[in-house]
Formats: structure tokens, C-alpha cells, sequence
């Protein structure tokens, strides 16, 4: 069985998470790296990792690597790589990419260079003079960092964060590959009973439900490899099948979401409705200030307004004081905020169990935990 070796880029701070959850899925040959994982593994495994994967942004197929500091190597380098055995004769294969730290920086250039040579390779394979590109798209991206050239294949289309279920969104969106790292963190279960006062299109809502049902991400999307010469359709059917029979049915996990603007609310509702999990997420209009914590054992995570966000800095530092005095701990609660204000803790009134630093689009943040019972403010951030 042919051995694929494959990249998967994902959001800063969560490349260890990632790692994990593709060991989970069967990979043997993973390394976590800044901004993304590498890892190797059969067709199946393309499939499989496209369909199953909540923290990665895309799946790439690395057709190869090599080192290029003239345009000249550059050419030869894409030239000598087995493009036939991926691209077709008529397949449409736009050319995209990066360069960082390289000799080799004119991204129009580099991207002029590797489609001429992919171009001159697949003539000598196919012994025709011209190609149409009539067929499906591939989308070949290249990446260039200190000289090292990396040629790929995009096997999932639109970003994997784009789960289908979130056509609408509100006017701050928490990236669904970020809601789920977060979720990760605070471990759901099937059992956890998880609160979200400040909901806004309810994405830490479902992304929990998701997990909690152990329910594949990529069930009710298309990925651009189903359009794959190399890949065979029964692949990408005995996947689905497999992550199909996985749904754990009849769980006692809840989640409820709590929003001030009612259209929040409804939008909430209706992705939840597409999601598949409207029989577990419900949410209504409430204020932070009527929010109490169940005294008993759940989790409650929120990304809530900040200064670069909906609110001005000094309005949201109150919002952090309010969500103190309402987070109360105890009785086997778990907290988790997601903040990019470097004062956060000051403001809530309790230093963070532990802290992980994320990226929520271009904006750092901090994902603040807390899981102790104890609750004891720290007397350094009142002074």
C-alpha cells in the first residue's frame, strides 16, 4: 500500500493538540512543528484526516522537497518530481504559495517557474504539446522557507475549519478549528453538561457537541480529493462509513448558550440545526449578570467581547470583573475564557490554573483555565 507523506497546517498553539488526535486516528509517523504537523500515511488516511481532523486547516500531499536559491535549480527541482503520478491530462493545476527567508522571493516569479516545469514534466509524460486544463482543479501550493522548497497538493478545498454548518456568522466568529482546541482543553464528555454565556454563533457550543458525540467534523462537507485521478471514490465512502458507526447516541451531554442579542440566539439555534446537534444545544437571551453557574460538576467556556472586538477596553475589563464575581468555583467546575488582554486575570480577580497561548485569526491571545476548587483570589493582582 502506497505511503503518502502529508502536511496539515493549523493555528499556532495548538500543533501538539493536532499531533495527538492524528496519533489517535491511526498515524504512526507524526511531528508536530510551528504552524503545522507533518505526518505520513495510506489514501485511506487522506480521507480519514479530512473527515475526522477538528484542529487542522488543511491536508496537504507533499509530492516533494529540495533546496533552491536560483530560479534556474528552482525549475530543475519541480521538473524532477513525479507529477504524473497525481496530475492528469486534463486536470486544471493553479499554482500558489509563499516564500519566507529565501533567496528566491517574487512569489509571481516562483509561481511563473514551478508551473512552466510541472508543465514541461507532464508534456514528456504525455507526449501532447498543450494542456487545456479542462478537468478538475488540483491546487498545487509551494512553500519556500530559508531556501527549502516544499511542493504540495490541497486534498481538502475550502479549509477544514469551514465545518458547513456556519453559512451566517456573527460579527465576531471564534474559528471552529480554535473553539475546538478549546473544548479539547477543557475535556468534554459525553457526560459534561456545557455553559457558554456569551454564545455568539454558538461554535464552542456545537464544536462540543461534536466532540461529546465523538461525531467527524467533516461528515457533511465535500473535499477537493474526491476529484483525485489517484484517490479511488470507495476510499472516500468507507471512510464516511467508518466515522459514521463511531457517533455515540443517547449521551447526557447539554449545552446551553446564553446571548444579550437576540439574533445571536436564533443564530445559534439554526447552526446547531445544521450541525445535527439541535437535539443538544439550546440557548436563550440572558445578561452576564443573571448568569449562575449549575452547583454541580460542567464546564463553561466563552470568548467573550474584548476591547479589539465589540467593546472598548475599559467596558470590557468590567465585563471580565462580572464574569469573576459569576464564575464561581467549586463542585467540580471548569472554567475556560479565551482573551487576547494581558490583564485578564486582573480583572476576573483570580490568576489562571494555567494559560496557553493561541491565535484567534491574527489577533494573540490567551486561553485562561481554571479547574481547581479552591477558588482563593491571588492577593498580587488586587495590589
Amino acid at each position: 500500500m502506497k505511503e503518502y507523506r502529508l502536511a496539515a497546517p493549523c493555528l499556532f498553539g495548538i500543533e501538539g493538540i493536532a499531533a495527538d488526535e492524528f496519533r489517535r486516528m491511526g498515524f504512526e509517523e507524526v511531528t508536530a512543528e510551528n504552524g503545522r504537523v507533518m505526518l505520513s500515511g495510506s489514501a485511506h488516511m487522506i480521507a480519514r484526516a479530512n473527515i475526522c481532523s477538528r484542529f487542522a486547516e488543511r491536508i496537504m500531499l507533499v509530492v516533494g522537497e529540495f533546496e533552491a536559491v536560483t530560479f534556474n535549480e528552482l525549475f530543475e527541482g519541480v521538473k524532477a518530481l513525479r507529477w504524473e503520478d497525481y496530475l492528469r491530462r486534463d486536470d486544471a493545476f493553479p499554482v500558489n504559495g509563499w516564500s519566507l527567508d529565501s533567496a528566491l522571493f517574487s512569489i509571481p516569479d516562483c509561481q511563473s517557474i514551478i508551473k512552466k516545469a510541472i508543465v514541461e514534466r507532464l508534456k514528456q509524460s504525455y507526449a501532447v504539446s498543450y494542456f487545456e486544463e479542462t478537468g478538475p482543479e488540483i491546487r498545487v501550493r509551494f512553500s519556500i522557507h530559508k531556501n527549502r522548497v516544499t511542493l504540495m497538493l490541497d486534498t481538502s478545498g475550502e479549509g477544514l475549519h469551514k465545518r458547513g454548518y456556519r453559512r451566517v456568522s456573527n460579527d465576531a466568529p471564534l474559528k471552529e478549528t480554535l473553539a475546538a482546541a478549546i473544548c479539547d482543553q477543557v475535556r468534554v464528555f459525553p457526560d459534561t453538561l456545557f455553559l457558554d454565556p456569551f454564545c455568539g454563533s454558538g461554535t464552542l457550543l456545537i464544536e462540543a457537541a461534536l466532540i461529546a458525540t465523538k461525531t467527524a467534523p467533516g461528515l457533511r462537507r465535500y473535499f477537493a480529493a474526491e476529484r483525485f485521478g489517484f484517490l479511488e471514490e470507495k476510499i472516500w465512502r468507507e471512510e464516511r462509513m467508518r466515522a459514521q458507526d463511531q457517533i455515540l447516541h443517547g449521551v447526557d451531554f447539554a449545552a446551553r448558550g446564553y446571548d444579550l442579542d437576540p439574533a445571536c440566539v436564533e443564530l445559534t439555534l439554526a447552526n446547531a440545526k445544521k450541525a445535527g446537534v439541535e437535539h443538544l444545544v439550546k440557548a436563550a437571551v440572558a445578561d452576564i449578570r443573571d448568569f449562575k453557574v449549575p452547583d454541580r460538576r460542567c464546564v463553561v467556556a466563552t470568548n467573550p467581547p474584548y476591547g479589539e472586538r465589540l467593546l472598548d477596553v475599559q467596558e470590557a475589563e468590567k465585563l471580565y470583573a462580572e464574569m469573576g464575581r459569576r464564575f464561581v468555583s467549586g463542585a467540580g467546575r471548569k472554567f475556560a475564557v479565551i482573551s487576547p488582554h494581558d490583564e485578564f486575570e486582573k480583572h476576573f480577580g483570580r490568576i489562571a490554573d494555567k494559560r496557553r497561548k493561541l491565535y484567534n485569526g491574527q489577533i494573540a491571545c490567551r486561553l485562561f483555565l481554571y479547574f481547581k476548587n479552591g477558588g482563593e483570589k491571588n492577593e498580587k493582582i488586587h495590589q
